[in-house]
């Protein structure tokens, strides 16, 4: 049998809320996955925390667990994947000097400000292609050093969440073109770290040459350096088992789906939900509401990303006690509401919501109950609220110049009720593909497969569409002239409205 034919790819995710490996085959085509969970703490409002050491052990637990179902011995590589922005502080040794803070923390809005303040918003934007706010590791470590000196003082390195998990795998420090915008100091066109903004958090571009924190080097994507030799003799991987650097979470998402062609777009469902259209070109947004995004191989992406999705549906399930399969329960409701007036919703239950919309105060609100709505009523309006909220993103696209191309959408119990109304409401197609446990593990694989010189085929299942129905658009266009006059009036309130964190 021809050796690469005969290759196994294995791709780990670094999600929300836990790791998801996956391996494929030459075939691309699943045959093994594991997923190891961890937990969230969140001290106070605003504030996400998780602990690098409980991604390392996720990390050796799934790929002991692949290599318990899988020969070792065929292994060609292994991929990364993983969320961002997720600020991560080593110190000299590679030992975290704290916990790290995800995506979901948004501590840092006061230095966000102050730093785009003193770079100019439009400049700042022109550079990073990012319109920055405090979840970013540039304003996340200015204020690790304006409040927390001790972890300051111990820190030699800051790193996204993958690269921790690169450096863990291989004992080298780098990252990759996508997974650096999260920074908020990556200067796209130079393709380089940005000085002038690092410095600005205390941070240099350069680790260990200047006595402030550094950063890791930006590579490519597919750049691979060899698995540690003790990982490898403890899980009793081959010897120099090669580790591609990776890429971000939604773009090897895109990668995966292939969702690649100018004006496709990648719909990846999780905790929150990314929204990418594919460009040739980075497509720069004049009201810089999309983030632009190097892609792993080729081409770029206008990326929007939903705070308020899947962490909606999770907060749905425990608000209406549905327990086990509960996210399946809260789309099963929604769609069972009677068809007169819902409440009309807006589903920011998060920490604010960036998408399209970019604003850190609005919050979650029902208008318009009565008594005789029931569950499957609030399931439904705060559902119809992501789709309208998508509907802003795919419109945001638009704007911007790029064809309208199909959905396709990541996500592995994907609710054909909820893509239904998703479809009317963004007079799209969308196609649900293979349902992985994540696509962006899969992508992984893909790009591991890649660096070692095979390219996989797509899987081979065929996907159902969903056609967006003519009768539907004139109910989705009311639904949404009737939602964009309810939310200013509410942004406005909420500017004023009464904070946890301020009493």
């Amino acid at each position: 049998m021809n050796a690469a034919a005969d290759r196994l790819w294995i791709g780990l995710d670094l999600g929300t809320s836990s790791l998801k490996g996956i391996a494929l085959d030459a075939g691309g085509r699943v045959v093994a996955e594991a997923r190891e969970a961890y937990a969230t703490a969140r001290p106070g409002a605003g504030r996400a925390e998780q602990e690098p050491e409980e991604w390392a052990a996720a990390a050796l637990a799934a790929l002991s667990s692949l290599a318990a179902t899988t020969p070792a011995a065929r292994w060609g590589g292994i991929g990364l994947s993983g969320m961002i922005p997720t600020l991560v502080t080593l110190d000299e040794s590679g030992r975290p000097t704290g916990p790290a803070f995800t995506w979901e923390d948004c501590r840092a809005q006061v230095e966000a400000g102050e730093i785009a303040a003193q770079i100019g918003e439009a400049a700042l934007y022109a550079r990073t292609g990012q319109p920055l706010d405090g979840r970013y590791l540039v304003p996340l470590f200015a204020w690790v050093l304006r409040h927390d000196h001790r972890r300051a003082s111990a820190t030699a390195l800051v790193c996204g969440a993958k690269d921790f998990l690169f450096r863990r795998l291989t004992g080298e420090s780098l990252t990759d073109p996508g997974t650096a915008t999260g920074y908020g100091c990556y200067d796209l066109r130079a393709g380089a770290w940005a000085p002038g903004i690092a410095a600005l958090a205390g941070l240099a571009t350069t680790a260990g040459r200047s006595g402030r924190p550094g950063l890791p080097a930006v590579v490519a994507s597919r750049e691979t350096r060899p698995l540690l030799n003790q990982v490898a003799k403890t899980l009793g991987l081959p010897a120099g088992l090669p580790v591609c650097v990776g890429a971000a979470d939604s773009v090897l998402a895109a990668e995966a789906l292939g969702a690649l062609t100018p004006g496709s777009v990648a719909y990846v469902w999780g905790t929150s939900t990314v929204i990418l259209g594919a460009s040739a070109a980075p497509v720069a947004d004049p009201e810089r509401r999309c983030l632009i995004t190097p892609l792993a191989v080729r081409g770029w992406g206008a990326e929007m990303d939903l705070i308020s999705s899947g962490a909606v549906v999770g907060w749905l399930a425990r608000l209406l006690g549905f327990g086990a399969d509960g996210h399946r329960r809260v789309f099963a409701a929604a769609a069972a509401a009677h068809d007169g007036p819902v409440p009309a919703a807006l589903p920011f239950v998060g920490v604010g919501e960036q998408g399209a919309l970019w604003d850190a105060d609005v919050r979650g609100t029902l208008l318009g109950l009565d008594l005789s709505h029931g569950p499957e009523d609030v399931a439904r309006a705060m559902l119809d609220g992501i789709v309208l909220e998508s509907r802003r993103c795919l419109e945001r696209l638009e704007i911007l110049g790029l064809p309208r191309g199909e959905i396709r959408v990541s996500w592995r119990h994907a609710d054909p009720w909820f893509c239904g109304r998703l479809a009317d409401a963004g007079g799209r197609e969308v196609v649900i593909g293979a349902p992985l446990e994540t696509s962006s593990a899969a992508g992984a694989a893909r790009l591991a497969a890649l660096a070692g010189g095979a390219e996989l085929p797509r899987d081979a299942a065929t996907p159902r569409r969903i056609a967006p129905r003519r009768a539907a658009a004139t109910t989705w266009q009311r639904r949404w002239t009737e939602y964009e006059k309810l939310l200013p009036p509410l942004r406005q309130l909420y500017r004023t409205w009464p904070r946890r964190d301020a009493e």
